[in-house]
């Protein structure tokens, strides 16, 4: 394609109705892990079996959510779209019919497994969309900005939803009934997940890459150093959001409020998305290595309150720290992610990245509250604290293998 200097903006190209419909499709996605241990709690009264759902729905999403990602660069990203969405809802409504049925714990397993295989991964989708889009349709000057811009946005968006996601779950179950959450998410799944996957971008790219005869890299292009750092810096993010928001029900449990938990998880979402957005400002000087170290070691600070933290106003402030740290990262994690991106790769990426999130959450909400009901709250505030040290081991590493002298190599 023939670059202008005058190059329609990214708003232009997708249309703003694209970016309502992507945000909302998210919803589901952020509501599963919570929804699926909150139901099986509340119906079979275990908190062990809660936490097997949960782990469950990662394990699903780690084996299965990456290939539908392949799917998607092969194969359109309309088609498996549909396809998902429905299978998705069916498996939400499977897990909620059997939590109130006499079906043995198997059968919730088995379904719990179905939800996190079909998840529709409308976050990562939307970054392979909206990265082509500036990639074919702006001139390599304004590539890199754009590409940061656009980031930082959807970046803010997944920590807009992961936050309101759980508040959302704890908001319908109250109201209404412990399957609420799961029936409603399966409705909005079947309705925006099928809009964003009929919205135009979706055919526009699977038909720009075929007439531009773009080759998808190989598989083993997947497995580079420099990608899978990526992936597991995403991996300890979701590991922060599940054990921090489990830590902390258990936190306000302790105190007689375990419903306000949602709240108060809010004070680091709401940073943590004002911040997200803040890193499009952030000089090009600072580099996207030196971002995750000094964001990354935010958060890591932020996690080391939670060792003096004994009361609401205490948790507040480590939360506000570590929100100044997470949206940041976050927004780096995935330009790296966008950086190293093997040529016709751009969905199986970016839905590794994703699926890594959901697997760090998953695995974090099911080890932390087993480690509250057996230990204790103090016990299972030392999770966040591990999980972003991993964020920033992986953030080190990175940092190496981005060196100019390495890549020079």
């Amino acid at each position: 394609m023939t670059q202008t200097t005058s190059s329609p903006s990214l708003i232009r190209l997708a249309g703003i109705p694209y970016f309502l419909i992507a945000f909302i499709a998210r919803l589901p996605f952020a509501m599963m892990v919570v929804g699926v241990l909150t139901l099986a709690v509340a119906v079979r009264g275990s908190i062990s079996l809660g936490g097997l759902t949960s782990a469950a729905v990662g394990l699903g999403t780690a084996c299965i959510g990456p290939l539908l990602g392949a799917a998607a660069d092969r194969f359109g990203q309309r088609p498996v779209l549909l396809i998902i969405a429905v299978a998705n809802a069916a498996a939400l409504v499977l897990f909620t019919l059997a939590a109130y049925s006499e079906a043995p714990d198997a059968v919730m397993l088995i379904a719990a497994f179905a939800i996190g295989a079909t998840a529709p991964q409308v976050a990562p989708m939307s970054r392979s969309r909206l990265v082509t889009m500036i990639t074919e349709n702006m001139p390599r000057s304004r590539q890199p900005r754009v590409i940061g811009s656009t980031m930082a946005y959807e970046s803010a968006a997944d920590e807009t939803v992961f936050v309101f996601g759980p508040f959302l779950v704890g908001l319908l179950a109250s109201m209404i009934a412990p399957w609420a959450p799961l029936v409603i998410g399966a409705a909005l799944t079947i309705l925006f997940v099928g809009a964003f996957a009929l919205h135009p971008s979706g055919s526009h790219i699977a038909a720009a890459r075929r007439a531009d005869g773009v080759s998808i890299a190989p598989a083993r292009e997947l497995f580079r150093a420099r990608l899978l750092v990526v992936v597991l810096g995403m991996f300890g993010v979701g590991l922060f959001f599940g054990t921090m928001l489990t830590a902390l029900t258990s936190f306000m449990e302790d105190r007689g409020h375990p419903e306000q938990a949602g709240l108060l998880y809010g004070v680091m979402g709401v940073g943590s998305a004002v911040l997200a957005l803040g890193v499009a400002f952030l000089p090009q000087g600072f580099s996207l290595r030196g971002r995750w170290l000094v964001f990354s070691g935010i958060l890591f600070s932020g996690t080391l309150l939670l060792f003096f933290v004994d009361d609401v106003p205490s948790m507040s402030l480590a939360l506000g720290l570590m929100g100044i740290g997470i949206g940041p990262t976050l927004v780096t994690q995935y330009s790296f992610g966008a950086a190293h991106t093997p040529a016709g790769r751009s969905a199986t990426v970016m839905t590794m990245l994703g699926s890594s999130i959901i697997v760090g959450q998953s695995l974090g909400a099911a080890v932390t509250g087993g480690l509250a009901e057996k230990a204790g709250t103090a016990a299972a505030l030392l999770l966040p604290i591990v999980a972003a040290a991993i964020v920033v081991g992986a953030g080190v590493a990175n940092h190496i293998l981005n060196s100019p002298r390495r890549l020079a190599r």
